[in-house]
């Protein structure tokens, strides 16, 4: 519901209860003049909330937000004279959640900014807390991702998740569907990577019984079964060049046709997209085309490495542990968590349920102790080379060779993936993982 317009003198019963959301209206100072029965019902506590300050009741702060290193809206709707929004995580008497903020200034007759609109909308993508559905965190990094996923859910505007393998691109895009208008709708994902041009297009459009050696029956395309919902396409880096325009096509004017077909079928679905390739970069190289790049990124959001959110870890590994059968019951030791912090996880999200899997399989009670995290932890795998680094000086020919070695590992053997997240060719790739053999031998 959208504010209602600047009140020269605002009655603060009528302006409030418009609103189902809670909502209160605020002084220049932070003090509360008033709150709708929503309001008062999340954060009263049967305790009066006229004149304590809205840090106070939501966060539990001494001080204003912008004082303990978050933003606060109403300073920022201050300073810039206009409305202001912005993702918190309050404290309700059902645990830790987030909220959308939003604030509005109001004037008197003179025009001067008295008062305060502050609605709150809890975000639906995301929670704070471990027994939360679907994404989870509370960092910095992820607020500011999740913060982005509920402006732009609400909208039909086609998303581009851009981040590392693991880092939980197809959750992200559930959420973007799951708060969209949307959400009543299929969710449908396309593993773009692997596929082959004929494969790709069968895939997308479907084919009609008979298009080719094979096609006993005709095959409803992926593109098809995503109307009136979410089109999601994962590693859209990927798409061959000869197919790229033909998706274009399809984003340009809803309307495909399948493989064999003649007459043009029309479509209605949300576009996500996803890579951990730099597209940009692929433009410039002419091997991802520029106008289907910017159909694809109207709306970027960079989804944060494990390695730039390591306060997240207790929490997701909790929540991960809740998830996997054999990981109920099972809780980090104050020492285990420590030691995952101050790892780089170049596997991320993914990475670390396989490490928590392996660790319980480890474990003969309950804790997860540092030595169930091999070659994590300090200590190799069983006859294994553990981490790259040794407690000693070495020539740079030697850790580099260490290095490739391992990353290659963490990778899967997937040395194009690899290549790519090094920042190198394929061919100098090889090259030097041929000298670390060599080395080696």
């Amino acid at each position: 519901m959208k504010a209602p317009a600047r009140s020269a003198s605002p009655e603060p019963a009528d302006l409030l209860n418009a609103f189902r959301q809670p909502a209160i209206l605020l002084d220049r100072h932070y003090r509360i003049v008033a709150a709708n029965p929503a309001y008062q019902g999340i954060y009263g506590e049967g305790e009066p909330l006229a004149q304590r300050h809205c840090y106070e009741v939501s966060h539990g702060y001494s001080r204003p937000c912008d004082e303990t290193g978050e933003e606060c809206p109403l300073k920022s709707s201050l300073e810039r004279d206009a409305p202001s929004r912005v993702l918190h995580i309050h404290h309700t008497p059902a645990g830790k959640e987030h909220v959308d903020v939003e604030v509005h200034p109001l004037r008197n007759g003179s025009g001067e900014v008295t008062h305060f609109l502050e609605v709150l909308h809890q975000a639906r993508t995301a929670s704070p807390r471990e027994d939360g559905p679907g994404l989870v965190g509370r960092s910095p990094a992820f607020n500011h991702m999740v913060e982005l996923v509920e402006r732009v859910a609400p909208a039909e505007t086609a998303v581009l998740l851009l981040g590392e393998s693991g880092t939980g691109k197809e959750l992200v895009a559930k959420a973007v569907h799951e708060g969209s208008r949307r959400s009543g709708g299929p969710f449908v994902p396309v593993e773009c990577s692997g596929l082959t041009e004929s494969l790709f297009e069968s895939e997308l459009f479907g084919h009609v019984k008979g298009a080719f050696t094979g096609a006993h029956h005709q095959k409803t395309g992926l593109v098809e079964a995503a109307h009136q919902g979410t089109l999601f396409l994962d590693e859209v880096g990927d798409i061959p060049l000869s197919m790229q325009v033909k998706l274009l096509r399809l984003l340009e004017t809803r309307t495909f046709r399948p493989v064999g077909g003649v007459e043009p079928r029309k479509t209605d679905f949300r576009l996500v997209c996803a890579t951990h390739r730099n597209l940009e970069e692929m433009v410039a190289e002419g091997s991802f085309r520029a106008d289907l790049f910017y159909r694809l990124s109207p709306f970027p959001i960079p989804l944060p490495p494990l390695r730039e959110r390591p306060e997240d870890i207790p929490l997701l590994a909790d929540a991960l542990l809740r998830r996997m059968e054999q990981g109920r019951g099972h809780t980090l030791s104050e020492t285990a968590v420590s030691c995952l912090q101050a790892y780089a996880f170049p596997g991320n999200v993914r990475e670390l349920r396989n490490l928590l899997e392996r660790a319980t399989i480890l474990a003969d009670g309950a804790a997860l102790l540092p030595e169930h995290f091999p070659g994590v932890c300090g200590r190799g795998l069983p006859g294994g080379r553990g981490e790259p680094w040794p407690h000693e000086i070495l020539p740079l020919d030697e850790v580099e060779h260490r290095y490739l070695r391992w990353a290659l590992a963490r990778a899967g053997n997937d040395r194009k993936e690899l290549a790519a997240r090094l920042g190198i060719s394929e061919r100098t790739l090889y090259r030097k993982l041929r000298a670390a053999r060599r080395g080696e031998a």
